[in-house]
């Protein structure tokens, strides 16, 4: 049976008790959340093993998005001569080439009517709903979406795939796979090489994932944070 602990609260006099287990297992969470840093240097040699990419599609697919719409996709690439293109689009940042597998998280180019009918008829037939139940949600939703302009469109794209991005992070951190979250690229070099226009697809994020190098000297840097203090408001 599980031993009890309790934890006090710095500058209160509240205790929390905790099944050990259930301590310990959140602890690991945390030291893992620790580990994970941005990496700037991997080790060509290794690779993720396809199990590891099978949990990254998952988590992909799983991660919340607003309404549930989905207006993102994952471009996965596991080729060195993309790769190798694809850096001369990331300002010669060498993760691109180093790392296992690139993750390119996309936005849809076209969320109209269409789009939103298309989620709606998947509703049903995941979940057998009525039209009775689902009709006025699905016109209200495309009544807010008529009213929104191109650039507003894509600007609520993006943040769904900043979601993702975040959510991909932790669960690398949980994997312990390496990954390094990327802003800075050029996003019509990307678009060209892998003909994303093509797809309706514009690409927004970029993310190489696969294993630190031993000498990456990043890894040993200690994290600078705010303080829990600094940065949370607890009402």
């Amino acid at each position: 049976m599980d031993s009890i602990i309790s934890i006090k609260v710095k500058k209160t006099n509240a205790y929390f008790y905790f099944k050990k287990s259930n301590y310990n297992r959140m602890m690991d969470s945390i030291k893992k959340l620790k580990w994970r840093y941005a990496v700037k240097k991997f080790d060509s040699t290794k690779f993720l093993s396809d199990l590891k990419i099978e949990i990254l599609k998952e988590a992909f697919n799983l991660t919340a998005t607003s309404y549930g719409l989905q207006p993102i996709k994952l471009v996965i690439v596991n080729d060195k001569e993309i790769q190798d293109n694809l850096v001369k689009c990331s300002f010669g940042q060498q993760q691109i080439i180093q790392a296992s597998h690139i993750l390119i998280f996309c936005i849809e180019n076209q969320i109209n009517e269409k789009y939103i009918r298309d989620y709606f008829n998947l509703i049903k037939k995941i979940r057998n709903t009525s039209d009775e139940i689902l009709q006025p949600f699905q016109e209200a939703l495309i009544t807010t979406f008529s009213k929104k302009d191109a650039n507003e469109i894509r600007i609520w794209a993006i943040n769904q795939a900043y979601l993702a991005m975040g959510n991909l992070l932790t669960v690398c951190a949980m994997e312990e796979i390496d990954a390094c979250p990327m802003e800075g690229f050029l996003a019509d070099g990307y678009d060209d090489i892998l003909n994303l226009k093509d797809k309706n697809l514009t690409s927004v994020l970029v993310m190489p994932v696969g294993y630190r190098a031993e000498d990456d000297i990043f890894s040993n840097f200690d994290k600078v944070r705010k303080s829990i203090n600094d940065s949370i408001i607890q009402l």
